[in-house]
């Protein structure tokens, strides 16, 4: 097979075109300029795009990553020359879901189907490997020149190596046969841990059926002596509730009357408090305060008194006429005499008439003010006299003294009857908590909670009589048991017989495996020596490989080969592809030969050493096509 001519819109690519010729093509161009799509998409053309993978961290699928930057569908065309005919190869997108499903290969300038090959199957048909073995031979990604092991690598290799079949693989069939293997025992799971274990159960259950009739004949006698009990308690705990009910009831009777005497006494206290304050209202004085009215009373008697005095005192008249008298005999003397002493006399007189006049008629008036203020003060108090007064004063204090001592009797009746209240509460709350049968600490409570706790164990030992006759009733017949644990031992037989069959198979299929690797391996690690001889100048002569691919190399002076993680980055680029071409050349089929896809594999080497490279890339390019993308 021969690629000719490929046609791309794919991730950058947009409707771009690169043509190869036989032998060796080298597609020089920069970092990031469309390398790694080309090589993705050859690989999309021979073997489409899996739609079923998804992104994760750090890996974007390549439905994903190679959508084209234009917006327009995933597409493009492969022109190859495959067993002396050249074919077209095309793929298109007809819906997103499906990148690169439609398909179609035709005979190139004809419309004529190649027939048989179909999306699915040109791959394999055109390099005559899986996907799975082109890219783990042919096809070297870049940063991925290093062979990883599958199961189609193996039964490729294994196909060579024997009869040429392709159908098994070592790995599968030593996957399947510890599948089976597991199925039988892993660890504490599987068909022979449950059988160890049902086999355990069923023993199990035998023995408790050997025991289980003397358990239940003392659980039976157990039952009878708790319900025994459970009667005589159930006739005290009955004789002892009457009797507490009844003592509780005649302290309750008892309380009750004396609460009803102070009652009735209270009731008399109030009434009698009552026709005492009805008294003081309708005395005269009514509801006034006590201590005012009586200090305003006594000063209104005080007052009449001194009105009294002032009303009761002379006041004559008589001096004040003599003086007047004495004045006119002093002015007629003077105009007798003209003696100018009478009329000097005679004035003094008169002054001292006016001055007596006067005085009199102001002791008058005093007399009068006061007999009318003495009128106002009785008529205030309603009364006649002030003795009168001091006997309303005196019947109003002994009201007030009789009320005061009905109240104090009251007081002393509504105490009483709050301590009747009190006690009679108290009465009641302990009849309660003495009632109270389940929680007191009355003999009637103590003898209750005795019998709910022969109840309780007679129901205990009821619930274990029930489920020891279910789980005797569940475990079924003994003879039946027995039987069926015989069975088991005998399955359990086979299934151990099969698993070491498995094991002695797993053994004998490794001892395959490792003749098959003795026959391949030297041929593959001969071939790869080879190369990295080429390579490096024959530097390094010898490389060995184990059964994941992974290599070792040695140098004409080592005495043990060095491993891949203590090799520079340029010479393990070189083991990985002289174990890539390797794996390449004995791997692929004989015939018409597949394409060498390689993407910037030479990036870390030296000028030598990829004049080297270059070399052995030229002669491998005389028996397939070589197409080597590079930045260099």
């Amino acid at each position: 097979m021969k690629i000719n001519k490929l046609t791309a819109s794919f991730g950058r690519l947009e409707n771009e075109s690169l043509r190869f010729h036989e032998g060796l093509n080298i597609v020089r161009a920069p970092n990031e300029s469309g390398k790694s799509t080309w090589c993705a998409f050859i690989k999309a053309m021979l073997y489409g795009v899996d739609s079923s993978e998804r992104a994760k961290a750090g890996y974007l699928p390549d439905k994903t990553r190679y959508l084209p930057w234009s917006g327009a569908p995933m597409a493009g065309s492969m022109e190859l020359t495959a067993d002396r005919c050249d074919i077209t190869l095309t793929r298109s997108t007809k819906a997103k879901s499906a990148p690169m499903r439609e398909f179609s290969a035709t005979y190139t300038g004809s419309n004529v189907p190649v027939e048989g090959m179909t999306g699915a199957n040109a791959g394999e048909m055109l390099t005559g490997v899986s996907k799975e073995v082109f890219v783990r031979s042919a096809f070297v990604a870049q940063g991925a020149a290093a062979v990883s092991g599958s199961p189609e690598l193996e039964r490729r290799i294994g196909a060579i190596v024997t009869t040429g079949e392709e159908r098994s693989s070592y790995t599968e069939a030593d996957e399947r046969l510890r599948a089976w293997q597991r199925k039988r025992r892993y660890n504490r799971r599987g068909l022979l841990p449950e059988l160890e274990a049902k086999m355990d159960e069923t023993q199990h259950r035998l023995d408790e059926l050997g025991g289980s009739a003397k358990e239940l004949e003392r659980l039976e006698k157990q039952l009878e002596k708790s319900r025994d009990d459970c009667a005589r308690l159930e006739a005290a705990v009955t004789e002892s509730r009457k009797k507490q009910r009844r003592e509780a009831l005649d302290r309750l009777n008892s309380g009750r009357a004396e609460l009803k005497k102070r009652g009735e006494e209270h009731d008399a206290a109030m009434a009698a408090l009552a026709a005492r304050r009805e008294a003081l209202r309708n005395n005269p004085f009514g509801d006034m305060e006590k201590q005012e009215l009586e200090e305003q009373i006594r000063t209104d008697l005080d007052q009449l008194e001194t009105l009294e005095q002032t009303r009761e005192a002379k006041h004559p008249v008589l001096p004040a006429v003599l003086c007047f008298v004495l004045a006119v005999l002093c002015a007629a003397a003077y105009t007798a005499l003209e003696n100018l002493m009478m009329i000097i006399a005679a004035a003094v007189f008169c002054v001292g008439a006016l001055v007596l006049l006067l005085r009199y008629s102001k002791q008058k008036q005093a007399v009068q003010d006061s007999a009318a203020e003495r009128r106002r003060i009785l008529r205030k108090y309603r009364a006649s006299s002030p003795e009168e007064l001091s006997e309303m004063l005196e019947t109003y204090l002994e009201l007030n003294r009789k009320l005061a001592q009905a109240e104090a009797a009251e007081q002393s009746c509504r105490e009483d009857y709050e301590r009747a209240r009190v006690l009679q509460v108290k009465l009641e709350e302990d009849a309660l908590r003495e009632l109270d049968f389940a929680g007191g600490s009355s003999e009637a409570a103590a003898l209750g909670r005795q019998l709910s706790q022969a109840r309780g164990e007679t129901e205990r030992i009821s619930a274990q009589i029930a489920g020891l006759n279910g789980r005797l009733s569940a475990m079924g017949d003994p003879l039946v048991l027995a039987s069926d644990l015989s069975a088991m031992q005998e399955e359990y037989g086979l299934i151990q017989a099969e698993y070491d069959a498995l094991s002695l198979a797993l053994d004998a299929l490794r001892e395959a495996d490792q003749e098959i690797q003795s026959r391949f391996s030297p041929e593959l690690g001969r071939l790869a020596s080879r190369y990295m001889a080429l390579v490096t100048g024959g530097r390094y002569e010898d490389v060995l490989l184990n059964r994941d691919f992974s290599a070792r190399a040695r140098t004409k002076d080592d005495t043990v080969p060095r491993e891949a993680e203590y090799l520079s980055a340029g010479t393990l680029d070189l083991l990985y592809l002289a174990v890539r071409l390797a794996v390449c050349e004995l791997a692929m089929p004989q015939g018409e030969t597949c394409p060498l896809i390689i993407d910037d594999a030479l990036s870390n080497l030296d000028e030598e050493r990829t004049g080297q490279a270059m070399t052995l890339l030229k002669e491998i390019a005389r028996e397939r096509q070589v197409i080597l993308f590079t930045c260099r």
